[in-house]
């Protein structure tokens, strides 16, 4: 069945296509609306929505301890956020003809294309549970059931499939087909049969007997294993992948809670894990822009990016002969790729790159990019002239080898200040780098957003130990961008400023009298300058 074809029927046909279809169909469970979003954007043409999995989902066991309302009301919000076909799990019928008759009438008003009711007695127990001791209901009284619900249906294309569990229970394959032909005569538009063996032998036994009589549904939890081409060639109708979604969700989430509980923070697990963004876009939120005005409201939209990557980086061999070091691949793609995500990821999506070694060889969309011609011969700040026609009153000026964790740049976004910069106050014994900082203050970390001011970035003195040191982020809002770009100017006056870097501009800020604040941070984030930092940073945007 084809998307296109998928649009322009209703739900209860698109079910009843897929069922007489030549061709084997599939389709995948999912037990609330954003699990049925999601199955429906993974490219299934349907929703199993499995009474194991709904009850799982509200805590309860697969015992009919979940009311039958419970049920159809999540069924009722899968349908609202899809537009395949749903066909529901629902036991034996929640009781006797007259319920059938009900539940039927209530699964058409709510959008669901059909319902799947098993042959036990209610209330039913889940089929791999003991099922050999668990009583089948007799076969006229089913078969009752199935012609209620078929005269009950206002739809002609409504599908009701009879789930066989004789071999569940430990009944033949003569018993299995008996209950299926009563099954089918009494208007099931499908049989399920199933088996709880780890080999589909019973399975394909059954369908050579059935010889196609009606549509034949099977569930292959326990023989998952038989390659799907062996379903093909037994005939079978639909397959569905029955419990896989709350499966996979309750693995994901196991483990996210005892790493949360583990590390007391979640900054190791964040970039792991979907955004709030993306829960925004499974929900459906076409207010989503209003709501990050509302939730975000540090995030402007105006806000730009201004990246400086004019450098070869000396520290890695052979590897920067044909490019500079920002397109380097780092976990499958360029480090400049994975900064300009970070920036995207917060809403900041006009990004303006300083180049200049191999600028050519720069390949990442979503860019403006800038080349220092005179590269080779300046430093930073002839970089960061080169953008000063893209200043804004809301930017953050960045170096272009930098990992962080996300937490950082939506930190720095929310600071009030004209100009932040962010300190690492776990560094402040690296007597390799000229980037350590003085402040006002150190960092007491048992204190949340403290005023803090930034005194000098140098490399170490010998005297006054540093309070740790600058990652290569900065700030720049509002009278801000007034100070950076006059100081800029005065020190373009200096006969040494092609070699004056960004430390050097922050400082004439401190000397000039403007505040420059400080946002400590305490790690979480990694400069790649060498190829030990090549190594850890593939580590680092892991998340290990």
């Amino acid at each position: 069945m084809t998307d296109s074809a998928t649009t322009q029927i209703r739900r209860t046909t698109r079910l009843r296509q897929m069922l007489q279809s030549a061709e084997l169909e599939f389709i995948c469970e999912a037990h609330n609306g954003i699990s049925a979003r999601i199955v429906e954007e993974a490219g299934f043409h349907g929703i199993w929505a499995s009474g194991l999995a709904i009850s799982a989902q509200f805590g309860v066991r697969d015992n009919n301890e979940a009311s039958w309302t419970q049920v159809v009301e999540v069924c009722e919000f899968m349908a609202d956020v899809t537009r395949i076909p749903i066909l529901l799990d629902g036991d034996t019928g929640y009781g006797n003809f007259n319920n059938m008759r009900r539940l039927v009438k209530k699964l058409e008003q709510r959008g669901v294309a059909g319902v799947c009711i098993e042959d036990k007695i209610f209330p039913k127990t889940n089929s791999f549970i003991a099922g050999e001791r668990q009583p089948l209901a007799e076969v006229n009284e089913f078969c009752g059931k199935i012609a209620a619900g078929k005269d009950s249906q206002g739809d002609d294309d409504f599908c009701i499939v009879a789930r066989v569990e004789a071999l569940i229970a430990g009944w033949d394959i003569a018993e299995a087909l008996r209950r299926a032909e009563a099954y089918r005569r009494a208007g099931a538009d499908a049989i399920l049969i199933h088996s709880k063996l780890a080999r589909p032998d019973q399975i394909l036994e059954f369908a050579s007997e059935w010889a196609n009589r009606s549509p034949l549904v099977i569930v292959p939890t326990k023989y998952y294993s038989t390659p799907t081409e062996v379903f093909r060639k037994a005939n079978i109708s639909l397959v569905i992948w029955a419990n896989h979604m709350i499966r996979s969700a309750v693995s994901a989430m196991q483990k996210a809670a005892a790493e949360i509980h583990r590390e007391q923070s979640l900054i190791e697990i964040e970039d792991r894990i979907a955004t709030v963004d993306e829960i925004f876009r499974l929900q459906g939120a076409d207010e989503l822009e209003a709501a990050e005005e509302r939730y975000f409201s540090s995030l402007r939209d105006d806000t730009k990016a201004i990246v400086l990557a004019a450098t070869r980086g000396e520290g890695f061999a052979n590897l920067t002969d044909d490019r500079p070091k920002v397109m380097l691949p780092i976990g499958g793609k360029p480090l400049l790729r994975h900064l300009v995500d970070k920036f995207k990821k917060r809403g900041i999506d006009e990004i303006t790159v300083v180049a200049g070694y191999k600028s050519e060889s720069i390949d990442v969309q979503g860019i403006r990019l800038l080349v220092n011609q005179e590269h080779a011969s300046t430093g930073e700040l002839s970089s960061l002239a080169c953008a000063t026609g893209e200043f804004s009153d809301d930017m953050v000026l960045s170096y272009g080898d930098l990992l962080f964790r996300s937490y950082i740049l939506r930190d720095l976004t929310g600071h009030k200040a004209a100009i932040t910069v962010v300190v690492d106050s776990k560094q402040r014994d690296n007597r390799q780098t000229a980037d350590l900082a003085w402040c006002s203050q150190a960092d007491d970390r048992s204190m949340w957003g403290q005023a803090v001011l930034l005194r000098k970035i140098a490399a170490a003195d010998g005297d006054t130990p540093p309070h740790g040191r600058w990652i290569g982020l900065v700030r720049v809002r509002g009278e801000g961008r007034q100070w950076l770009e006059r100081t800029l100017g005065e020190l373009q006056a200096r006969p040494d400023f092609a070699q004056l870097g960004l430390p050097d501009l922050l400082n004439a800020l401190v000397e000039r009298g403007h505040p420059v604040h400080v946002w400590y941070v305490n790690g979480h984030w990694l400069d790649v300058n060498s190829l030990k930092d090549l190594e850890s940073a593939g580590s680092f945007t892991a998340g290990t």
